[in-house]
């Protein structure tokens, strides 16, 4: 009898595990919101900055180069993701084309899209003078 009742005790600790490791996974993934938007030219002091941004399972610092007044260089010095690592390139492309951190978001990784242009726009928001 007694091999029941702890059989059924650590069958109840491991569902409860269980069930919290989902919930968290399950929070953690939801989807970021953009914070960026176009970027203000005549505001912008040459210079090279860094941001950092969280959202759900992904994260991404940067550093990102000023000059002439414009975006001409994003680096991503750090990007976690799971499966947004196809995002890098073509968001960077996007933000320095368009010089907004609002750009469309690659299909399949809008998540990791989303943290790297928050973590732009975070950088670039240094650049502006107080």
């Amino acid at each position: 009898m007694c091999k029941l009742k702890t059989y059924t005790f650590g069958l109840q600790i491991f569902v409860g595990i269980a069930f919290l490791i989902c919930g968290t996974l399950f929070f953690s993934c939801a989807s970021t919101p953009v914070i960026g938007g176009p970027v203000d030219p005549a505001k912008l002091a040459d210079g090279t900055y860094k941001g950092s941004y969280r959202g759900g399972p992904n994260k991404a610092i940067v550093e990102v180069s000023v000059k002439g007044n414009s975006i001409f260089n994003i680096k991503i010095i750090q990007h976690q993701a799971w499966k947004g690592k196809k995002a890098e390139e073509t968001i960077v492309e996007r933000i320095i084309a368009r010089q907004s951190t609002q750009v469309d978001a690659v299909s399949g990784a809008t998540n990791s899209s989303r943290v790297i242009m928050n973590a732009v726009q975070l950088a670039i928001e240094k650049a502006y003078p107080n």
